[in-house]
């Protein structure tokens, strides 16, 4: 293989990714004139445009490298991941898209003051706008730095400053106006960033007519030279000889070492060398052979598998009914039936994608198993096709994956940052374009600034930790203001609070490593790790309960906000709400 040539092709990849995404994002900015094209695009995206930007927008760096990471890491139990990320779109589709956009509202604060009439209620969805579009933004940033430094070998900062350096300019330029192209090109692009690599890899795999599901642990067919970027605990079933040159359970070591059955901690930065045809140890809690791989009910790692499993699908089967990047994309839409085609339309898109990342999952566990030693398994997508394929098909498959998992990391960033700017400038700020710019800058840095001091977890976990505080707070608070008269001000507020400060609090400790050796494999860790199962039940009944015992709007209030966000268009109910929240300048 050519090294010289490999990071040529893959520099020219990254640099075409990103320069498009200037290139349009500059023509989207000469779109840009008004406050409304900066929230919402004067709500005039079509349906088919408004669903590729969706998908553009919802399909992350944890959806082109996490599912595939996790997939070669814990097998059929991951498969929820892309599951539930698609079906959340089904009751999105059901429950929220249209009534959401005929409601008028430009924002998720926007609405809850528009049904409940209360402008606290409107501060308090602010914030946890702010907390959910955080929390999601800090992996795309880091993704983007783990992926840049293992392509180009550059310190991982440099890659979440290059990416937040791009959205903030693309955002604070022309803001949705802007993004919407932006998103729509990044969904093509990524699709055949994964579609091509993966049905070349399925070809490869069968004309070699390899199985699936061996009792036989994962091997290394070639000597193989592994280096630990990030800090992690394996485990080995049978005594093992290897070569280590770093720090293996908080001891340095240069040489070969026998590792005797049991787990190990392997410090970052340390180098592990296999022999062709050794055994590759795997991280902690995954399957350790091929069988095991294969069968359901292992969950990710830990104890209480089954808990994990569900308290993952109730967080991506709801959570995306309460994601702030996602629900905003429905403003842009011109009415409530061109808000429920283009949801349609994304559970198309999206189901097509998700095809691809489960194969290259797979592909990775067979052909590059040395990944489940580094801990940054979510880089199997980028890495599988230069070490199965020799010479330049290799190369040229390799960068072309590089370049779709910078236009993940750019696009969900663009959504997140516009949805973080528009509540901070319409809420906080007076609703200007200039006040939409400033907070566009200001959302971008502190997520950004995070990202590089935090601990740095698998994409796809640390996603699904947003998708739970999304799932515990706008999720109820948008399913039960849309379909239940009976909610109150005072009880979404007592909601929004339970929900947020459990998911929230959850996340907070697993983001920031606070778990203890001590609890790793408790009840408390599987709890903190995969919060929903707990968290939304909790806020649901916190909303219900508290807004029986309080009083309401009138019933006259509440049946005209109801015929306004179910009547169809045509009867003329609904009218945007420009007016009320000071965005006619």
């Amino acid at each position: 293989m050519n090294t010289a040539t490999a990071p040529a092709l893959t520099v020219l990849a990254l640099l075409f990714a990103a320069l498009a995404t200037v290139a349009i994002g500059v023509y989207g900015v000469r779109l840009a004139r008004t406050t409304s094209d900066f929230l919402v695009a004067s709500r005039s995206v079509g349906p088919r445009w408004n669903a590729a930007a969706i998908s553009g927008e919802y399909l992350s760096a944890a959806s082109f490298l996490g599912v595939a990471g996790l997939i070669a890491k814990y097998g059929a139990d991951a498969l929820w991941y892309p599951v539930g990320f698609t079906a959340g779109y089904l009751g999105l589709l059901l429950f929220v898209a249209a009534p959401l956009r005929r409601s008028g509202a430009y924002t998720v604060p926007d609405f809850a003051e528009f049904r409940l009439g209360s402008l606290r209620l409107r501060r308090l969805a602010a914030v946890v706008v702010v907390l959910v579009c955080g929390v999601y933004l800090i992996p795309q940033f880091q993704g983007a730095g783990l992926t840049l430094h293992i392509l180009l070998n550059v310190p991982k900062w440099v890659g979440a400053v290059a990416v937040g350096a791009i959205i903030i300019a693309n955002v604070a330029g022309g803001g949705m106006r802007s993004i919407t192209l932006v998103q729509a090109f990044q969904y093509w692009l990524k699709l055949t960033a994964v579609a091509i690599p993966a049905l070349v890899l399925l070809g490869h795999f069968l004309a070699e007519d390899r199985e699936l599901g061996t009792p036989a642990p994962p091997v290394v067919a070639e000597r193989t030279t592994v280096d630990v970027s990030t800090g992690v605990v394996v485990q080995v079933s049978a005594p093992q000889q290897v070569s280590i040159t770093g720090t293996l359970d908080d001891r340095t070591v240069d040489g070969p070492v026998l590792l005797t059955p049991g787990a190990h901690e392997l410090a970052a930065g340390t180098e592990l060398t296999l022999e062709a045809g050794s055994t590759v140890p795997v991280v902690a809690g995954a399957p350790t052979d091929g069988a095991a791989w294969l069968a359901p009910g292992g969950g990710f790692g830990g104890t209480h598998p089954t808990y994990q499993v569900y308290s993952l699908i109730i967080a991506t089967f709801l959570g995306t009914m309460g994601l702030p990047h996602v629900l905003v994309r429905f403003y842009t839409n011109p009415d409530g039936r061109a808000a429920r085609t283009t949801a349609l339309a994304v559970i198309g898109l999206v189901g097509v994608f998700y095809l691809f990342p489960i194969l290259l999952g797979v592909f990775a566990r067979l052909y590059v198993p040395q990944l489940l030693i580094t801990g940054t398994s979510d880089a199997a997508v980028v890495l599988l096709p230069g070490s199965v394929l020799a010479g330049l098909p290799g190369q040229l498959l390799a960068a072309l994956a590089a370049a779709g998992a910078i236009a993940a990391f750019l696009s969900t960033s663009s959504g997140l940052l516009v949805s973080i700017a528009g509540v901070l400038s319409t809420d906080m700020l007076r609703g200007r374009i200039r006040d939409f710019r400033a907070a566009a800058v200001f959302a971008g840095a502190v997520p950004l600034g995070v990202s590089i001091m935090v601990v740095s977890l698998d994409l796809s976990r640390t996603v699904a930790l947003a998708f739970s505080v999304a799932a515990s707070t706008l999720c109820p608070l948008l399913v039960l203001g849309i379909w239940w008269r009976g909610l109150t001000a005072k009880g979404a507020a007592t909601g929004l609070i339970v929900g947020g400060l459990a998911a929230g609090g959850a996340t907070a400790v697993s983001v920031t490593g606070g778990i203890s050796d001590e609890l790793a494999d408790g009840w408390l860790a599987a709890v903190l790790g995969y919060p929903a199962a707990l968290s939304v039940p909790l806020a649901f009944a916190s909303m219900v309960l508290v807004s029986v015992l309080t009083r309401g709007q009138s019933a006259r209030t509440i049946g005209r906000i109801f015929v306004r966000m179910h009547a169809p268009e045509r009867l003329g109910m609904g009218a945007d709400r420009e007016r009320a929240i000071g965005l006619s300048r």
